[in-house]
Protein backbone atom coordinates (compact mmCIF):
# COMPACT_ATOMS: atom_id res chain seq x y z
CA UNK A 1 0.00 0.00 0.00
CA UNK A 2 0.99 3.38 -0.01
CA UNK A 3 3.49 5.14 1.65
CA UNK A 4 1.16 5.06 4.82
CA UNK A 5 1.06 6.63 7.90
CA UNK A 6 4.57 7.27 8.90
CA UNK A 7 5.80 5.23 11.80
CA UNK A 8 8.50 6.89 14.12
CA UNK A 9 12.11 5.71 14.25
CA UNK A 10 12.32 2.87 16.77
CA UNK A 11 14.83 0.63 18.23
CA UNK A 12 13.17 -2.75 19.03
CA UNK A 13 15.79 -4.19 21.40
CA UNK A 14 15.30 -4.84 25.16
CA UNK A 15 12.36 -2.97 25.93
CA UNK A 16 8.72 -3.73 27.24
CA UNK A 17 6.53 -4.55 24.95
CA UNK A 18 2.68 -4.40 24.87
CA UNK A 19 0.50 -6.93 26.44
CA UNK A 20 -0.75 -6.90 23.01
CA UNK A 21 2.50 -7.89 21.68
CA UNK A 22 3.16 -10.51 24.06
CA UNK A 23 0.39 -12.31 23.88
CA UNK A 24 0.71 -12.69 20.16
CA UNK A 25 3.61 -13.71 20.54
CA UNK A 26 3.32 -16.59 22.76
CA UNK A 27 0.29 -17.24 20.50
CA UNK A 28 2.73 -17.87 17.99
CA UNK A 29 5.40 -20.06 19.67
CA UNK A 30 2.31 -22.50 20.89
CA UNK A 31 1.21 -22.98 17.59
CA UNK A 32 3.59 -25.43 14.95
CA UNK A 33 3.99 -23.35 12.06
CA UNK A 34 5.00 -25.01 8.65
CA UNK A 35 7.27 -21.84 7.70
CA UNK A 36 9.28 -22.55 10.71
CA UNK A 37 9.29 -26.33 11.21
CA UNK A 38 12.34 -26.63 8.60
CA UNK A 39 14.24 -24.25 10.22
CA UNK A 40 14.57 -26.35 13.81
CA UNK A 41 16.91 -28.97 12.63
CA UNK A 42 19.98 -27.53 10.37
CA UNK A 43 21.12 -30.03 7.92
CA UNK A 44 24.93 -28.32 8.10
CA UNK A 45 26.45 -26.75 11.43
CA UNK A 46 25.30 -24.21 13.09
CA UNK A 47 27.86 -21.52 11.98
CA UNK A 48 26.65 -19.06 9.34
CA UNK A 49 29.78 -18.11 8.70
CA UNK A 50 31.38 -21.26 7.65
CA UNK A 51 28.90 -22.20 5.00
CA UNK A 52 30.31 -20.21 2.23
CA UNK A 53 26.80 -19.63 1.25
CA UNK A 54 26.37 -16.48 -1.13
CA UNK A 55 25.13 -13.30 0.10
CA UNK A 56 23.34 -12.57 -3.26
CA UNK A 57 21.53 -15.70 -2.72
CA UNK A 58 21.99 -16.57 -5.53
CA UNK A 59 24.10 -19.77 -5.38
CA UNK A 60 22.30 -23.22 -4.54
CA UNK A 61 25.05 -24.93 -3.58
CA UNK A 62 25.53 -22.02 -0.55
CA UNK A 63 21.64 -22.27 -0.17
CA UNK A 64 21.97 -25.61 0.74
CA UNK A 65 25.00 -25.29 3.19
CA UNK A 66 23.62 -22.27 4.93
CA UNK A 67 22.16 -22.38 8.80
CA UNK A 68 19.48 -22.24 10.64
CA UNK A 69 20.79 -20.16 13.03
CA UNK A 70 23.43 -17.50 12.97
CA UNK A 71 26.75 -17.92 14.14
CA UNK A 72 26.10 -15.03 16.49
CA UNK A 73 22.80 -12.73 16.97
CA UNK A 74 23.01 -9.83 14.80
CA UNK A 75 21.66 -5.99 14.91
CA UNK A 76 18.65 -5.97 11.77
CA UNK A 77 18.14 -2.47 10.41
CA UNK A 78 15.27 -2.32 8.62
CA UNK A 79 13.48 0.10 6.46
CA UNK A 80 10.25 0.63 6.16
CA UNK A 81 8.99 2.60 2.79
CA UNK A 82 5.22 1.11 2.84
CA UNK A 83 4.03 1.56 6.33
CA UNK A 84 4.29 -1.81 6.88
CA UNK A 85 5.46 -1.40 10.52
CA UNK A 86 1.95 -0.49 11.32
CA UNK A 87 0.87 -4.17 10.72
CA UNK A 88 4.24 -6.31 11.64
CA UNK A 89 5.74 -4.13 14.28
CA UNK A 90 3.90 -6.60 16.91
CA UNK A 91 5.64 -9.76 15.25
CA UNK A 92 9.33 -7.93 15.01
CA UNK A 93 8.92 -7.10 18.71
CA UNK A 94 7.73 -10.76 19.38
CA UNK A 95 10.01 -12.33 17.81
CA UNK A 96 13.23 -10.48 19.38
CA UNK A 97 11.99 -10.95 22.52
CA UNK A 98 11.61 -14.94 22.13
CA UNK A 99 14.83 -15.66 19.45
CA UNK A 100 18.10 -13.83 21.08
CA UNK A 101 20.21 -16.22 19.89
CA UNK A 102 18.72 -15.03 16.53
CA UNK A 103 18.67 -11.18 17.05
CA UNK A 104 20.53 -9.16 19.49
CA UNK A 105 18.95 -5.54 17.98
CA UNK A 106 16.06 -4.04 16.04
CA UNK A 107 16.22 -0.57 14.39
CA UNK A 108 13.67 0.74 12.44
CA UNK A 109 13.36 3.59 9.88
CA UNK A 110 10.81 5.11 7.41
CA UNK A 111 11.45 6.65 3.98
CA UNK A 112 9.86 6.47 1.03
CA UNK A 113 9.77 4.02 -2.21
CA UNK A 114 10.86 6.79 -5.03
CA UNK A 115 14.08 7.08 -2.41
CA UNK A 116 14.57 3.53 -1.89
CA UNK A 117 16.52 2.43 -4.95
CA UNK A 118 18.98 5.04 -4.82
CA UNK A 119 20.02 4.48 -0.74
CA UNK A 120 20.49 1.34 -1.56
CA UNK A 121 22.33 0.98 -4.58
CA UNK A 122 24.51 3.94 -2.85
CA UNK A 123 25.63 1.29 0.04
CA UNK A 124 26.31 -1.45 -2.75
CA UNK A 125 28.25 0.76 -4.22
CA UNK A 126 30.33 1.59 -1.39
CA UNK A 127 30.48 -1.93 0.03
CA UNK A 128 28.71 -0.91 3.41
CA UNK A 129 25.41 -2.05 2.87
CA UNK A 130 23.91 -1.14 6.33
CA UNK A 131 20.14 -1.94 5.46
CA UNK A 132 19.47 -5.89 6.32
CA UNK A 133 15.90 -5.77 5.75
CA UNK A 134 13.29 -3.50 3.82
CA UNK A 135 9.55 -3.64 4.07
CA UNK A 136 8.24 -2.05 0.70
CA UNK A 137 5.09 -2.08 -1.51
CA UNK A 138 5.13 -2.68 -5.41
CA UNK A 139 6.74 0.06 -5.57
CA UNK A 140 9.72 -0.09 -4.51
CA UNK A 141 10.17 -3.69 -5.00
CA UNK A 142 9.95 -2.68 -8.33
CA UNK A 143 12.48 -0.50 -8.57
CA UNK A 144 14.69 -2.68 -6.89
CA UNK A 145 14.44 -5.52 -9.30
CA UNK A 146 15.35 -3.27 -12.00
CA UNK A 147 18.35 -2.59 -10.55
CA UNK A 148 19.45 -5.89 -9.42
CA UNK A 149 19.37 -4.88 -5.83
CA UNK A 150 17.29 -7.66 -3.81
CA UNK A 151 18.80 -11.09 -3.03
CA UNK A 152 17.27 -13.82 -4.82
CA UNK A 153 15.41 -16.06 -2.50
CA UNK A 154 14.19 -18.85 -4.13
CA UNK A 155 16.97 -21.17 -3.09
CA UNK A 156 15.90 -20.78 0.16
CA UNK A 157 12.21 -21.54 0.27
CA UNK A 158 12.40 -25.07 1.04
CA UNK A 159 14.55 -24.24 4.29
CA UNK A 160 13.23 -21.30 5.62
CA UNK A 161 9.84 -21.22 3.72
CA UNK A 162 8.49 -24.50 3.05
CA UNK A 163 5.10 -24.89 1.63
CA UNK A 164 5.67 -21.09 0.98
CA UNK A 165 3.47 -20.66 -2.11
CA UNK A 166 0.70 -23.40 -0.90
CA UNK A 167 0.14 -21.17 2.64
CA UNK A 168 -0.85 -17.76 0.74
CA UNK A 169 -4.08 -17.44 -0.70
CA UNK A 170 -5.05 -17.06 -3.94
CA UNK A 171 -4.58 -13.78 -4.24
CA UNK A 172 -1.65 -13.27 -2.12
CA UNK A 173 -0.30 -16.23 -4.10
CA UNK A 174 -0.72 -14.59 -7.51
CA UNK A 175 0.36 -11.52 -6.38
CA UNK A 176 3.77 -13.01 -4.76
CA UNK A 177 4.87 -13.48 -8.83
CA UNK A 178 5.73 -9.98 -8.63
CA UNK A 179 8.73 -10.37 -6.60
CA UNK A 180 10.15 -12.59 -9.04
CA UNK A 181 11.56 -14.40 -6.29
CA UNK A 182 13.88 -11.39 -5.08
CA UNK A 183 10.96 -10.64 -1.68
CA UNK A 184 8.72 -12.76 0.27
CA UNK A 185 5.07 -11.13 0.20
CA UNK A 186 3.70 -10.69 3.91
CA UNK A 187 0.51 -9.36 3.19
CA UNK A 188 -1.82 -8.41 0.74
CA UNK A 189 -5.46 -7.00 -0.21
CA UNK A 190 -7.43 -6.24 -2.90
CA UNK A 191 -6.97 -2.56 -2.75
CA UNK A 192 -9.35 -1.04 -4.88
CA UNK A 193 -9.68 1.54 -6.55
CA UNK A 194 -12.25 3.28 -4.91
CA UNK A 195 -13.53 6.53 -4.27
CA UNK A 196 -14.31 8.50 -0.78
CA UNK A 197 -16.10 11.17 -0.32
CA UNK A 198 -18.00 13.92 1.85
CA UNK A 199 -21.59 13.07 1.77
CA UNK A 200 -22.40 17.06 3.01
CA UNK A 201 -20.83 18.08 -0.44
CA UNK A 202 -22.45 15.22 -2.70
CA UNK A 203 -25.19 12.93 -1.80
CA UNK A 204 -24.35 10.22 -5.14
CA UNK A 205 -20.94 9.52 -5.89
CA UNK A 206 -19.81 8.95 -9.41
CA UNK A 207 -20.17 5.32 -10.66
CA UNK A 208 -18.20 5.32 -13.53
CA UNK A 209 -15.36 7.17 -14.64
CA UNK A 210 -17.34 9.58 -17.14
CA UNK A 211 -19.41 10.50 -14.43
CA UNK A 212 -16.35 11.22 -12.32
CA UNK A 213 -15.04 13.46 -14.84
CA UNK A 214 -18.51 15.45 -15.24
CA UNK A 215 -18.32 15.61 -11.42
CA UNK A 216 -14.79 17.22 -11.45
CA UNK A 217 -15.71 19.35 -14.48
CA UNK A 218 -18.14 20.59 -12.35
CA UNK A 219 -16.48 21.35 -9.35
CA UNK A 220 -13.18 21.83 -9.90
CA UNK A 221 -10.01 21.51 -7.62
CA UNK A 222 -12.76 19.49 -5.42
CA UNK A 223 -11.12 15.68 -6.68
CA UNK A 224 -7.75 14.65 -6.21
CA UNK A 225 -5.73 11.54 -6.00
CA UNK A 226 -1.93 11.38 -5.02
CA UNK A 227 1.08 10.94 -7.14
CA UNK A 228 1.10 6.86 -8.38
CA UNK A 229 5.11 6.56 -8.01
CA UNK A 230 4.38 6.86 -4.04
CA UNK A 231 0.65 6.42 -3.10
CA UNK A 232 -0.95 2.73 -2.95
CA UNK A 233 -4.51 4.64 -3.67
CA UNK A 234 -2.85 6.77 -6.18
CA UNK A 235 -1.41 3.70 -8.25
CA UNK A 236 -4.53 1.22 -8.04
CA UNK A 237 -6.68 4.41 -9.51
CA UNK A 238 -4.05 4.53 -12.31
CA UNK A 239 -3.55 0.72 -12.57
CA UNK A 240 -7.69 0.37 -12.53
CA UNK A 241 -8.44 3.27 -14.93
CA UNK A 242 -7.59 0.84 -18.09
CA UNK A 243 -10.20 -2.08 -17.02
CA UNK A 244 -12.49 0.50 -16.34
CA UNK A 245 -11.92 2.33 -19.66
CA UNK A 246 -12.12 -0.89 -21.69
CA UNK A 247 -8.56 -0.10 -23.01
CA UNK A 248 -6.59 -2.37 -25.48
CA UNK A 249 -4.31 -3.85 -23.11
CA UNK A 250 -4.35 -3.02 -19.17
CA UNK A 251 -1.34 -4.83 -18.61
CA UNK A 252 0.74 -2.48 -21.02
CA UNK A 253 0.94 0.94 -19.89
CA UNK A 254 3.17 2.18 -23.03
CA UNK A 255 1.00 0.72 -26.19
CA UNK A 256 -1.98 -0.50 -24.25
CA UNK A 257 -3.78 2.82 -22.46
CA UNK A 258 -4.69 5.35 -25.06
CA UNK A 259 -7.72 5.66 -23.15
CA UNK A 260 -6.33 6.37 -19.71
CA UNK A 261 -3.85 8.31 -21.27
CA UNK A 262 -5.98 10.56 -22.71
CA UNK A 263 -8.61 10.25 -19.48
CA UNK A 264 -6.07 11.54 -17.02
CA UNK A 265 -5.36 14.10 -19.29
CA UNK A 266 -8.39 15.55 -19.30
CA UNK A 267 -9.10 14.87 -15.59
CA UNK A 268 -6.00 16.83 -15.13
CA UNK A 269 -7.56 20.18 -15.79
CA UNK A 270 -10.05 20.15 -13.17
CA UNK A 271 -7.50 18.88 -11.00
CA UNK A 272 -5.20 21.12 -8.91
CA UNK A 273 -2.57 19.42 -7.41
CA UNK A 274 -1.51 15.81 -7.00
CA UNK A 275 0.33 15.43 -3.29
CA UNK A 276 3.65 13.27 -2.67
CA UNK A 277 1.81 11.36 0.15
CA UNK A 278 -1.84 9.41 0.10
CA UNK A 279 -2.09 11.04 3.82
CA UNK A 280 -2.03 14.43 2.51
CA UNK A 281 -5.04 13.78 0.50
CA UNK A 282 -6.84 12.36 3.72
CA UNK A 283 -5.99 15.49 5.13
CA UNK A 284 -7.35 17.58 2.40
CA UNK A 285 -10.87 15.62 2.86
CA UNK A 286 -10.80 16.09 6.07
CA UNK A 287 -10.26 19.79 6.50
CA UNK A 288 -12.50 20.34 3.42
CA UNK A 289 -10.52 21.55 0.75
CA UNK A 290 -11.38 18.29 -1.19
CA UNK A 291 -14.49 16.73 -1.40
CA UNK A 292 -13.65 13.59 -2.88
CA UNK A 293 -10.36 11.39 -3.60
CA UNK A 294 -8.99 8.05 -4.51
CA UNK A 295 -8.89 5.57 -1.81
CA UNK A 296 -8.90 1.86 -1.16
CA UNK A 297 -10.69 -0.32 1.17
CA UNK A 298 -7.54 0.13 4.13
CA UNK A 299 -7.34 3.97 3.38
CA UNK A 300 -10.88 4.39 4.09
CA UNK A 301 -10.79 2.72 6.90
CA UNK A 302 -7.36 3.13 8.64
CA UNK A 303 -7.50 7.21 8.70
CA UNK A 304 -11.27 6.92 9.97
CA UNK A 305 -10.60 4.82 12.75
CA UNK A 306 -7.33 6.74 14.18
CA UNK A 307 -9.55 9.98 14.19
CA UNK A 308 -7.74 11.61 11.25
CA UNK A 309 -10.78 11.82 8.85
CA UNK A 310 -14.12 12.57 10.44
CA UNK A 311 -16.09 9.23 10.46
CA UNK A 312 -18.95 10.74 8.21
CA UNK A 313 -17.01 10.32 5.27
CA UNK A 314 -17.93 7.81 3.19
CA UNK A 315 -16.47 5.28 0.38
CA UNK A 316 -18.28 4.33 -3.26
CA UNK A 317 -16.99 1.28 -6.34
CA UNK A 318 -17.38 1.70 -9.33
CA UNK A 319 -20.62 -0.05 -11.20
CA UNK A 320 -18.20 -2.07 -13.25
CA UNK A 321 -15.97 -2.75 -10.50
CA UNK A 322 -12.28 -4.33 -11.07
CA UNK A 323 -9.85 -4.68 -8.09
CA UNK A 324 -6.50 -4.30 -8.85
CA UNK A 325 -4.29 -5.74 -5.81
CA UNK A 326 -1.68 -4.54 -3.57
CA UNK A 327 0.47 -6.18 -1.47
CA UNK A 328 3.92 -5.83 0.65
CA UNK A 329 7.21 -7.28 1.12
CA UNK A 330 10.22 -7.97 2.85
CA UNK A 331 13.14 -7.77 1.06
CA UNK A 332 16.52 -8.35 1.42
CA UNK A 333 19.79 -5.74 0.13
CA UNK A 334 22.11 -8.04 -1.76
CA UNK A 335 25.54 -7.42 0.15
CA UNK A 336 24.46 -8.40 3.57
CA UNK A 337 26.13 -11.40 5.27
CA UNK A 338 25.30 -14.47 5.66
CA UNK A 339 24.17 -13.97 9.26
CA UNK A 340 21.98 -11.08 8.63
CA UNK A 341 20.47 -13.28 5.67
CA UNK A 342 19.61 -15.62 7.92
CA UNK A 343 18.39 -13.45 10.26
CA UNK A 344 15.95 -11.25 7.70
CA UNK A 345 14.88 -14.52 6.66
CA UNK A 346 14.34 -16.10 9.83
CA UNK A 347 11.77 -13.10 10.76
CA UNK A 348 10.08 -13.18 7.69
CA UNK A 349 9.44 -16.54 8.26
CA UNK A 350 8.16 -15.71 11.68
CA UNK A 351 5.66 -12.69 9.84
CA UNK A 352 4.27 -15.47 8.16
CA UNK A 353 2.64 -17.47 10.59
CA UNK A 354 -0.93 -17.57 11.67
CA UNK A 355 -0.98 -15.96 14.75
CA UNK A 356 1.17 -12.97 13.30
CA UNK A 357 -1.12 -13.00 10.41
CA UNK A 358 -3.90 -12.37 12.15
CA UNK A 359 -2.47 -9.56 13.68
CA UNK A 360 -2.18 -7.60 9.97
CA UNK A 361 -5.65 -7.39 10.37
CA UNK A 362 -4.71 -3.88 12.45
CA UNK A 363 -6.77 -1.20 12.42
CA UNK A 364 -8.13 -2.30 8.81
CA UNK A 365 -5.25 -0.39 6.96
CA UNK A 366 -4.88 -3.34 4.54
CA UNK A 367 -7.87 -4.77 5.19
CA UNK A 368 -8.45 -7.57 5.00
CA UNK A 369 -4.23 -7.80 5.23
CA UNK A 370 -3.13 -11.63 6.00
CA UNK A 371 -1.34 -13.18 2.74
CA UNK A 372 -1.88 -16.58 4.17
CA UNK A 373 -5.03 -18.26 3.49
CA UNK A 374 -7.08 -19.23 6.17
CA UNK A 375 -6.41 -16.25 8.86
CA UNK A 376 -10.00 -14.85 9.65
CA UNK A 377 -10.61 -11.61 10.85
CA UNK A 378 -11.90 -13.95 14.18
CA UNK A 379 -8.98 -14.61 14.98
CA UNK A 380 -7.30 -10.86 15.22
CA UNK A 381 -7.28 -8.83 18.11
CA UNK A 382 -10.34 -7.53 19.76
CA UNK A 383 -9.65 -4.08 19.19
CA UNK A 384 -9.18 -5.01 14.88
CA UNK A 385 -12.45 -6.83 15.60
CA UNK A 386 -13.62 -3.54 16.60
CA UNK A 387 -12.28 -0.78 14.42
CA UNK A 388 -13.22 -2.79 11.29
CA UNK A 389 -16.84 -3.77 12.63
CA UNK A 390 -17.34 0.38 13.58
CA UNK A 391 -15.45 1.86 10.50
CA UNK A 392 -15.17 -0.54 8.06
CA UNK A 393 -18.09 -0.82 4.96
CA UNK A 394 -20.13 -3.66 5.43
CA UNK A 395 -20.46 -4.01 1.50
CA UNK A 396 -16.94 -4.36 1.37
CA UNK A 397 -16.32 -8.46 1.48
CA UNK A 398 -19.54 -8.82 -0.89
CA UNK A 399 -17.74 -6.22 -3.26
CA UNK A 400 -14.60 -8.30 -2.98
CA UNK A 401 -15.87 -11.49 -4.02
CA UNK A 402 -18.71 -9.97 -6.78
CA UNK A 403 -15.81 -8.66 -9.11
CA UNK A 404 -12.60 -9.78 -10.66
CA UNK A 405 -9.53 -9.14 -9.08
CA UNK A 406 -6.28 -8.39 -10.87
CA UNK A 407 -2.64 -8.36 -10.10
CA UNK A 408 -0.80 -5.03 -9.92
CA UNK A 409 1.57 -4.25 -12.93
CA UNK A 410 4.91 -6.19 -12.64
CA UNK A 411 8.57 -4.91 -12.14
CA UNK A 412 8.72 -3.18 -15.48
CA UNK A 413 5.34 -2.24 -16.55
CA UNK A 414 5.08 -0.03 -13.05
CA UNK A 415 8.44 1.55 -13.67
CA UNK A 416 6.80 2.57 -17.45
CA UNK A 417 3.08 3.96 -15.76
CA UNK A 418 5.43 5.75 -12.78
CA UNK A 419 7.26 7.37 -15.41
CA UNK A 420 4.46 8.02 -18.13
CA UNK A 421 2.38 9.34 -15.88
CA UNK A 422 5.03 12.06 -14.56
CA UNK A 423 5.55 12.76 -17.73
CA UNK A 424 2.19 13.61 -19.36
CA UNK A 425 0.53 14.45 -16.00
CA UNK A 426 2.25 15.35 -12.96
CA UNK A 427 4.69 17.45 -14.64
CA UNK A 428 2.17 20.27 -15.88
CA UNK A 429 1.80 21.03 -12.42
Amino acid sequence: MPENNPVPENNLGPRAISRRTLLSGLAAGAVASPFLAACGAPSSPNSASSTGASSTGSSSTGAAALASTPSKPVTLNILDVAGNLQLTKPAIEAFTSQNPDIIANVTTTTGTAPDLAPKVQAMQQAGNVQIQLVLTGTDGLSAGIQKGLWNNLKPYYASFFPGLMSNYSPGAASMASLAQDQGIEIVWYPSGPLLEYNPAKLTTPPGTPDALLAWAKANPGKFQYAQPRNSGPGRTFLMGLPYLLGDSDPTDPAGGWTKTWAYLAELNKYIDSYPAKTSATMTNIAQGTVSMIATTTGWYINPRALGTVPASMMVAKYQNQTWVSDAQYGVIPKGVSNDELIAAMRLLAFILTPPQQAVTYDMGYFYPGPAVKGVTLAQAPASSQQAIAKYGDPQFDSWISASPIKNSLPAPMQVTAFGLWDTKIGSTK
